[in-house]
């Protein structure tokens, strides 16, 4: 008998280590192990873990290899355009492949040793559901242990592998993963109601009939199911929702549950999709004559550019021409990328969508649940172009941009000068603007990016002519831009005009929108009520005993927040170095403007749109709701009021200190407080009438201010892209900043000087630092920063792998094992 060769298989691991790991194959798995299917693998000594096959060979590694201990799918779950796009992300961003599958792939096609798994508490056992003998062994397991973990189960079972079978039990809905319990623990249920068929003769209706001729209610209501449903045709309706019948009759829930008690109707539950059906609503407007030009512009810019910049002013229609694009994407059977900073912040925008395209717009973002997620992710692996095909459009945050698309054919990056799109922490620090035209590339697609205030290296790209450009400079219905006035501060505070935080231009704004019913925004962008506290006798005040930050004063909940590591302390009554009652709140924040503004004018409503007022299930949703309702007269916020917020009757915005947006020690805090204002500013004024928009501001001579009075992009960007150039700043120069981080403080400075001189060894003067970050301890982390400025002309990847060999030298010094080092490539 001949012996066969063995296969192995490399397979990725969620690890942060810059390798592929490889196993070999079982025998009675050589058929199913392809490149893109799920394996449970061991890792160490005891952990298991799901691993994805990148490819199998027959050369054997220099160790010895340990077995694929299952596999979890009949067909691939990857593409080898995925492979491609994730080794790029890796390669790009300085990261491992493992971390790039880590943050792609949804939690529950990930499962490990540790997950925890518990019994679903709604699930009943069906004929199209039964369990197994097996399922049901280690289901009755599971719920006697009440929570348990795969290691357990594998041990405790003795089974050598259980995997499969929770696989198969998370399918038929008997389990859940702890991460799905904690997001969506039930399926999603419709109630139903049908006539109990015990009323099908004729003698049980009248019986029926006369038992309810003393409940009114009740016997109306039986009467009016009956006629609804069709009871005595041959041609009936078997059942209704529950929430149609109380929509369209007077019956509520008490009179539903009494003919239920008497056995003439029935109520039940039906499982349905947990991606609601939308249904198309709206036809696709008419483009006007600018919009029209400028989509035939980009049409011909994609003919020599894979890439184009829309530049738009505020209002100007640019989502009618993205909608016109996509519908023409899905007439050839393309699927369509559309990219939002933040999906909670752009509500409207998703409601214009899926009015328009029904139920081919799907969403998807890390707000849903694991479950949610999983059936988008095989929604959008299964594409196919047929009519009936779902997610043919999917709307999304940065994480939509790693899922599984099969026919892409554009992409859309809706404000692409957002610093929503990139990735902070954890790795990859990826940027989803700037990786979406490589994964365009792959699919041989086009990238639209989208906005009224470009970022520098946006368009730096269209100016050098390397991304395709078109502009639309003309408001809908031809509407002009807003009116800016500046409000000198300086000057108000010395002659004593302020009321609260108000100059006399802002407050007589305000009132004579009031005065007229029109409603107002009012930009301050820092939450909470005080930046800080401080002791008047002493200069006392209090700081996190994690993070080198101040704490800031919160009203709502009477304490004093961290906002870097969430540490919290209740509002101090006296100061503890000497005891004197007397502190004072320095600064203000969005939640101290709501309240003043609640005590100048008592009888206006006033929202809050901030990080604290939306963090509540749904909050976000009221405030807009509230606000586009005009129930609220004035909305007070931070950033979030900036991005993708249309309303028809605000006629006035306030930006209450411009000063802060300026003064940012940072060499991009001009643009970010041009595109700030230039956003903000949009707000107003956007459908009938000219808007008015007041800044506040101690330098009122400010060049970038008087840039955004003349809304004159093109010489804000001509005046400080020089001095990028002259300071060796992007888009001229790459940008590398590695974090050096311990606790121990002299440790964190130690390892991060030794990295420094390790890499000045290659890049000489192109090293800055090390120093510390603007916040130096962080999470009881101390961190420095090294920044490294290399010209276009340097091939990036020979850089990459000079830095990658310095960090390992510095890491092998002797006490240096625990040291934290983080690469940020392309930093914000």
């Amino acid at each position: 008998m001949t012996e066969h060769p063995i296969l192995y298989a490399d397979v990725l691991l969620p690890v942060p280590l810059l390798q592929e790991f490889t196993y070999h194959v079982p025998p009675h798995f050589i058929d199913k192990i392809v490149p893109g299917c799920r394996v449970i693998v061991q890792f160490g000594q005891r952990k298991l873990l799901t691993g994805i096959v990148k490819n199998t060979h027959l050369i054997k590694p220099e160790y010895d290899t340990k077995p694929i201990e299952a596999t979890l799918d009949d067909a691939p779950i990857l593409s080898n355009l995925q492979f491609q796009f994730w080794e790029w992300i890796a390669g790009y961003y300085m990261c491992s492949e493992g971390e790039v599958m880590k943050a792609a792939l949804p939690s529950g096609l990930k499962l490990d040793s540790q997950t925890s798994v518990l019994i679903n508490d709604n699930w009943e056992e069906k004929e199209d559901k039964k369990l197994s003998p097996t399922e049901e062994s280690v289901f009755q397991f599971i719920e006697f242990q009440k929570k348990t973990n795969m290691q357990q189960i594998n041990s405790l079972t003795k089974r050598a592998n259980a995997y499969p079978v929770i696989k198969s039990l998370l399918q038929k809905g008997a389990v859940i993963i702890e991460e799905e319990l904690k997001k969506a623990a039930r399926p999603k249920t419709v109630t139903y109601i049908r006539i109990n068929t015990s009323l099908k003769s004729e003698e049980a209706m009248k019986m029926a009939f006369e038992n309810l001729k003393r409940a009114k209610k009740q016997l109306n209501l039986l009467m009016f199911l009956l006629n609804k449903l069709n009871f005595y045709a041959p041609q009936q309706t078997q059942t209704i929702s529950k929430k149609e019948l109380i929509k369209e009759s007077e019956y509520n829930e008490n009179t539903l549950k009494q003919l239920e008690k008497k056995g003439y109707i029935d109520l039940f539950d039906v499982e349905i999709d947990r991606l609601p059906d939308i249904q198309k609503s709206k036809d696709i407007n008419k483009l006007n004559p600018y919009q029209e030009k400028a989509l035939n512009e980009i049409y011909a810019s994609f003919i020599k550019k894979d890439v184009v910049l829309l530049h738009g002013i505020t209002a100007s229609g640019k989502t009618e021409i993205y909608i016109k694009m996509i519908q023409e994407q899905m007439k050839v059977g393309k699927q369509v990328l559309y990219l939002l900073p933040e999906i909670a912040l752009t509500s409207q925008i998703i409601e214009r969508l899926t009015a328009v395209f029904g139920d081919k717009a799907g969403i998807y973002h890390s707000k849903f649940s694991d479950s949610e997620r999983v059936e988008i992710w095989n929604k959008v692996l299964d594409f196919s172009d047929s009519e009936s095909n779902k997610y043919q459009l999917v709307l999304g945050a940065r994480s939509a941009l790693l899922l599984p698309f099969k026919k892409l054919g554009l992409v859309i990056i809706d404000e692409e000068h957002e610093t929503s799109f990139k990735q902070f922490d954890p790795a990859p620090r990826y940027n989803a603007r700037d990786a979406s035209v490589v994964l365009a590339k792959l699919h041989n697609a086009k990238v639209l990016m989208g906005t009224a205030t470009p970022s520098f290296e946006s368009y730096f790209n269209a100016k050098t002519n390397k991304y395709g450009y078109v502009q639309l400079n003309n408001r809908h219905s031809n509407i002009e831009m807003p009116e800016i006035i500046i409000a000198d501060l300086k000057a108000a505070y010395k002659r004593k005009q302020m009321k609260s935080h108000f100059a006399p231009l802002l407050f007589e704004a305000i009132e004579n929108a009031l005065a007229q019913n029109e409603q107002v925004i009012l930009f301050q962008n820092r939450r909470g009520f005080s930046p800080f506290l401080q002791c008047r006798i002493c200069g006392w005040i209090p700081k996190c005993k994690h993070c080198d930050v101040s704490l800031t004063y919160h009203k709502f909940f009477n304490n004093l927040q961290c906002h870097y590591c969430g540490y919290s302390i209740n509002l101090p009554s006296a100061c503890p170095d000497c005891n004197s009652a007397d502190i004072q709140t320095k600064g203000f924040g969005t939640e101290k403007v709501e309240d003043e503004i609640k005590i100048i004018f008592p009888n206006v409503s006033v929202g809050r749109l901030d990080y604290d007022a939306t963090k509540r299930k749904h909050g976000f949703e009221k405030v807009l709701h509230n606000f586009s309702s005009q129930k609220t007269q004035i909305l007070v916020g931070t950033q979030m009021i900036t991005k993708g917020l249309d309303f028809d009757n605000v006629s006035t915005v306030g930006i209450l200190n411009a000063d802060n947006l300026l003064d940012y020690p940072d060499f991009r805090s001009y643009e970010r407080a041009y595109q700030l204002m230039a956003q903000v500013s949009g707000r107003s004024g956007r459908k009938s009438k000219r808007g008015k928009v007041i800044i506040q501001t101690s330098q009122p001579e400010h060049r970038v201010i008087n840039l955004v009075q003349k809304n004159d992009y093109e010489t804000f960007f001509n005046t400080y892209i020089e001095e990028r150039k002259t300071f060796r700043y992007p888009p001229w120069y790459r940008l590398i900043n590695i974090t050096i981080k311990h606790k121990n403080r002299n440790r964190a400075i130690t390892a991060s000087k030794q990295l420094g001189a390790e890499l000045r060894k290659t890049f000489k003067t192109r090293i800055l630092g090390p120093d510390f970050h603007l916040i130096s301890r962080v999470q009881q982390y101390y961190q420095l920063i090294i920044r490294i400025k290399l010209e276009k002309s340097i091939p990036p990847d020979k850089a990459k792998s000079e830095i990658r060999n310095s960090i390992k030298k510095v890491l092998n010094i002797e006490n240096n094992s625990s040291v934290q080092i983080n690469i940020d490539v392309d930093p914000l």
